[in-house]
């Protein structure tokens, strides 16, 4: 199945007032598969993080709702899981929830040569965001619109 977006917005209409009222913020639905095949990945996301134990309660909550919604003609596997520490931001939230961490930034058009950047973001608007970057040359506060980035993750380090 190649991914829809009606399917994955009535998906996610369905399970996100009843993520909600788990105490869970609903990040992703992704669509996979084909047939008896298709996945329907519910990525879900919490302050703290999110447990073993919150993917299930999310996942019998959610099920039977989504049984009732009937987005597929055919069978279908649920699963719910946390998106990871080093997704890639889709919303305004992923960039506002990475406040003060390290990011590495992917851009539609190199700077001074570089296709990404990596630094802290300090700030997050409606139009874009500020990163400062340390490099070998001198520390930069660096200014980027979201039609620039071509894709955004935390960097995570253990």
């Amino acid at each position: 199945m190649k991914e829809s977006r009606p399917v994955v917005d009535r998906i996610s209409k369905v399970v996100s007032p009843i993520l909600w009222a788990l105490g869970l913020e609903l990040i992703d639905v992704d669509c996979v598969g084909q047939g008896a095949r298709s996945i329907v990945r519910v990525y879900i996301d919490k302050p703290g993080g999110v447990t073993v134990d919150d993917c299930g309660r999310a996942h019998l909550a959610i099920s039977p709702a989504l049984d009732v919604a009937d987005p597929f003609p055919h069978a279908y596997v649920l699963e719910v899981s946390s998106p990871g520490l080093d997704r890639a931001f889709k919303r305004i939230q992923d960039y506002r929830r990475a406040l003060g961490k390290p990011v590495s930034l992917k851009l539609r058009q190199p700077i001074d040569g570089q296709w990404r950047v990596a630094g802290v973001l300090t700030e997050v608007t409606e139009q874009g965001v500020t990163v400062v970057v340390n490099d070998p040359r001198s520390e930069r506060t660096l200014l980027f619109g979201f039609d620039s980035i071509a894709e955004a993750r935390r960097i995570v380090t253990f």
